[in-house]
């Protein structure tokens, strides 16, 4: 029988880890750091490592992590690792002035690879919270409750930075961004229980070999559930635009319209809202028109919007596909995570989610690095062509968009081959 109090307190912590992704990878931090800490198209090129470098890093330990955690039952256990690990180095964000650019990035780096390794754990309880005609529904729910934990969070920075104004209560909201993820992960460490028998795990040798003998399994698995490796494989290509759009959506407020960190705050509250029905409706419409069709309106959808932007000269219209990307970008992404716990085997659950973190770390371990590569190189030879420095960067910013439209119909096209029936029934070993 499903555990209500098991369900909310798994909400609770989407809540709280939106409320990072939000702040630091979102509105605050990434412009921030573009800005303040580094400057001009270089900012948005270092940029594009760190996050490279991050999901680079999640992409080698997640699958690893998975097994043993699967092997072990200790799914929990480096859940809270990996959430302290992310809360710790997020708090210490503060420390980053204008200069400090191999700081701000290591700083990044570390408070990243916590927040996205422990969403490999913290996806492996879905199937424990719901019943496998309940996941793509709980999964929306958790989308949804957390955007509107990464909203609170987000007014509250607004009002700070309205009120103090300068580059301190940019950086103190960080720490305060920490201490507001921290809190809400407690209802589920002191809630939730792990359903997965602890085991002893073998020492020496055997415990070296073990995930990467797993880790073979798995990707045999995958072969002989082959809609799930159609799928993965579509999610290797369109979940590298996404990253690319979530990393760079700011910077784009910032240097396309002039945007300061009130106006950039406000488009992410939006972008948060919107994503709000974003978690709901694909959610429910999973089990009326499958993954392929609700997962292709949805990419058609966002790239349309990115398409728009490169056109677009008006702040308005920048907001409005805000809330474009702020729906649509939540419906793949909810929509995805609930088709890898569909098509999951019993009792497999953190191994999988472990091979579906690492195909997306993995593809998007590049994509972020290609657009501030595109970005600082067009921008090179624009000046050099004779164009004033600020309007080179926005040009430049402005092609680096279609890198991202790229991977988005790459990722469609494929995505075509997978059944249109898929998601509705899952496959169990």
């Amino acid at each position: 029988m499903i555990d209500r109090a098991n369900r909310r307190a798994w909400y609770l912590y989407d809540a709280g880890n939106s409320a990072y992704a939000a702040v630091v990878l979102l509105a605050v931090y990434a412009t921030y750091f573009k800005d303040a800490v580094v400057g001009g198209a270089l900012g948005s090129f270092y940029w594009g490592i760190a996050v490279t470098t991050a999901t680079a890093i999640v992409a080698v330990i997640a699958p690893i992590l998975g097994t043993l955690a699967d092997a072990s039952g200790n799914k929990k256990r480096l859940l809270l690792l990996f959430t302290v690990m992310s809360c710790v180095f997020t708090a210490s964000l503060v420390s980053v002035t204008t200069g400090a650019i191999a700081l701000g990035m290591a700083l990044f780096i570390l408070a990243e690879v916590g927040y996205r390794s422990a969403q490999v754990f913290y996806n492996a309880f879905l199937p424990e919270i719901a019943s496998e005609e309940e996941m793509g529904r709980v999964s929306g729910n958790g989308w949804a409750i957390g955007s509107a934990g990464g909203v609170l969070c987000l007014l509250i920075v607004l009002v700070a930075v309205r009120t103090i104004g300068g580059t301190l209560v940019v950086r103190a909201a960080l720490v305060f961004t920490a201490f507001y993820f921290a809190a809400f992960t407690i209802p589920f460490f002191r809630r939730v229980k792990e359903r997965a028998t602890h085991q002893s795990l073998p020492r020496g040798r055997e415990l070296v070999f073990l995930p990467f003998r797993r880790l073979g399994q798995t990707i045999r698995a995958a072969r002989t559930h082959r809609e799930f490796g159609r799928f993965l494989l579509a999610f290797l290509l369109y979940n590298e635009g996404i990253l690319m759009t979530l990393s760079y959506g700011a910077i784009l407020g910032a240097t396309l319209f002039a945007f300061e960190q009130q106006q950039i705050i406000l488009f992410m509250i939006l972008v948060q809202i919107a994503s709000v029905p974003g978690a709901f409706l694909p959610g429910l419409a999973i089990a009326r028109i499958g993954i392929r069709n609700t997962l292709l309106i949805s990419l058609a959808g966002l790239a349309g919007g990115v398409l728009w932007l490169f056109f677009t000269r008006s702040p308005i219209a920048f907001y409005a596909i805000g809330a474009i990307a702020g729906f649509t970008l939540t419906a793949v992404q909810s929509v995805s995570r609930a088709t890898v716990g569909l098509l999951t085997p019993k009792g497999r659950s953190a191994e999988f989610y472990g091979f579906f973190a690492v195909a997306g770390r993995t593809s998007s371990a590049v994509g972020p690095a290609v657009f501030g590569a595109i970005v600082f190189h067009v921008a090179r030879r624009l000046e050099r062509g004779g164009q004033a420095a600020t309007l080179a960067e926005q040009a430049a910013h402005r092609y680096a968009l279609f890198s991202i439209v790229g991977f988005l119909l790459l990722g469609g096209l494929l995505l075509m081959s997978v059944s249109g029936k898929a998601g509705r029934s899952a496959p169990r070993s």
